[in-house]
């Protein structure tokens, strides 16, 4: 009788308690607006912000909620979704360790432009309104750079939406791959492995399409030679023909 593949894909062993000050001082200092801070600063900066553990499935806010905390991913991973005005539930991005996402009112949003949750058990730090003020007050350089990368994940989640109504579901699931392996890709037996488990549900959001035509359009990659996948992984064994297939060459 066959049996099924395991996954490659390494488990994630995370309990949702507090992590430890040394997490928290090596996660801030890969934050791109504190990067030019100092290890002292780091620490100081640390003292303002509060942490929280949360199961996985389970939301941080909500697109609409005020915009009242800044958070960074410290342990496990977070998905960052966009409701459409056809009914669509987007998937913008998954971030990992060291990135940022929710807003404030000082960075030019009253309310959070998407929703927050988790996909893993996460351990999750946050900065108030106020705090975050104290930072900019005391670290001035921090200011623009925050602007600036808060400006850029505004443009990407807008360009996730473009493709969306522009691009037909084969190049954006394509797309999709590889901006995931290029994140999260290690190279394997199986190929370039995206380092997360990946449902056929997760690519449908991230596509703006339906399970069962991302079901369909990943069999005939498959089928094709491009990838190779299993329940909740993909591989990518071809990346030069999935860059053809995203950018419609």
């Amino acid at each position: 009788m066959a049996t099924r593949k395991t996954t490659p894909v390494k488990p994630e062993t995370i309990e949702p308690e507090m992590c430890t000050i040394d997490t928290r001082l090596n996660i801030l200092s890969k934050v791109p607006f504190f990067a030019s801070l100092s290890a002292a600063d780091v620490g100081e900066v640390n003292k303002l912000f509060r942490e929280q553990g949360y199961d996985p499935g389970k939301p941080i806010y909500f697109a609409g909620d005020p915009a009242t905390h800044l958070y960074v991913v410290a342990v496990g991973k977070v998905k960052l979704l966009q409701h459409t005005l056809g009914g669509q539930d987007v998937l913008l991005d998954i971030l990992t360790p060291g990135e940022f996402f929710g807003s404030l009112s000082v960075l030019g949003d009253e309310e959070f432009p998407d929703t927050a949750q988790t996909q893993t058990t996460c351990c999750i730090l946050g900065i108030t309104a106020k705090d975050f003020q104290t930072v900019l007050q005391c670290y001035p350089a921090v200011t623009l750079a925050a602007l600036d990368k808060v400006s850029e994940r505004l443009k990407a989640a807008h360009e996730t939406l473009r493709q969306v109504s522009a691009h037909s579901v084969e190049q954006r699931i394509a797309a999709a791959l590889l901006k995931l392996a290029e994140k999260l890709g290690e190279e394997q037996q199986e190929g370039l492995l995206i380092q997360m488990p990946l449902s056929r549900q997760d690519l449908a959001q991230m596509t703006g399409t339906t399970v069962e035509t991302a079901s369909r359009i990943m069999s005939q990659l498959q089928k094709d030679g491009l990838i190779h996948s299993g329940r909740q992984w993909v591989a990518i064994t071809n990346v030069a023909k999935l860059e053809s297939i995203a950018t419609g060459e």
